[in-house]
């Protein structure tokens, strides 16, 4: 049977985990996930080496089904890391498993090592917490939104890292959530988005297509910092209350 663990003991676990999720995502995870009941399953899109991922098995119920999508294959592992390296993937790996073991989740979590793509038929039944977070592109962002998210039943929840900060993720967005009467935006942590499963009305929909809407005032804030730290423009990056030499997250 597993312990769940309170967000400040999961917040110190993962430390020295590697990754970009931040404290303040890392608390919008640990909640959703603390709210389900058991029985429930959780899709994560995107491991790296397991530190969001951590976060969901720490909080989740016992009886919750959990499942990682990664292929650790190198490729699309941050900013400007796009093409795929198995050396780099297989070092990934290895950390992915060390951190979850030294954890406590590991036999929590059932890994699927292929891509998001090719790994829909092995995930069965309804997903009732889906955190997607894999490649950044325009297609496979919008693949994994579209294909992953028809598997959320009503009342389910979809969150997506680097909304409204990459422009793959975002552009996604806009021809799928923005259009859609069926994902509510519930707001968002950072670049860490929310969204809830549900039919809305027309009235519904015009809103929640303006509360997204809203949101890329702070994209094109974060497009103009990532491109000021790419030529090193640090001073302009101040301007915009970017204190970090760190991407937006």
């Amino acid at each position: 049977m597993s312990v769940r663990k309170p967000f400040p003991d999961v917040l110190a676990g993962i430390a020295d985990v590697d990754g970009w999720l931040t404290d303040e995502q890392a608390r919008r995870l640990h909640e959703r996930a603390w709210e389900l009941q058991e029985g429930a399953q959780i899709v994560e899109i995107g491991s790296f080496r397991g530190r969001s991922l951590i976060v969901l098995a720490s909080a989740a119920p016992a009886g919750v089904r959990i499942v990682s999508i990664d292929p650790h294959g190198g490729g699309d592992r941050g900013p400007q890391e796009i093409a795929p390296d198995q050396h780099l993937g297989d070092a990934d790996h290895a950390a992915f498993t060390a951190n979850l073991q030294q954890a406590g989740v590991a036999e929590r979590v059932t890994h699927i090592r292929k891509m998001s793509a090719d790994a829909l038929g092995d995930v069965d039944s309804d997903i009732d917490l889906l955190y997607i977070d894999g490649a950044h592109r325009f297609g496979p962002a919008r693949r994994d939104i579209v294909d992953w998210g028809d598997r959320v039943p009503d009342g389910g929840t979809m969150l997506i890292h680097d909304s409204f900060s990459s422009i793959g993720v975002t552009l996604a967005l806009l021809s799928a959530t923005f259009v859609t009467g069926r994902w509510r935006y519930t707001g968002r942590s950072g670049s860490l988005a929310e969204y809830r499963r549900e039919p809305m009305s027309v009235a519904g929909s015009a809103l929640n297509f303006l509360r997204q809407g809203l949101q890329l005032g702070w994209f094109v804030r974060n497009v103009i910092i990532k491109g000021a730290l790419t030529l090193k423009l640090y001073p302009l990056t101040r301007i915009f209350g970017h204190k970090t030499r760190d991407w937006p997250y």
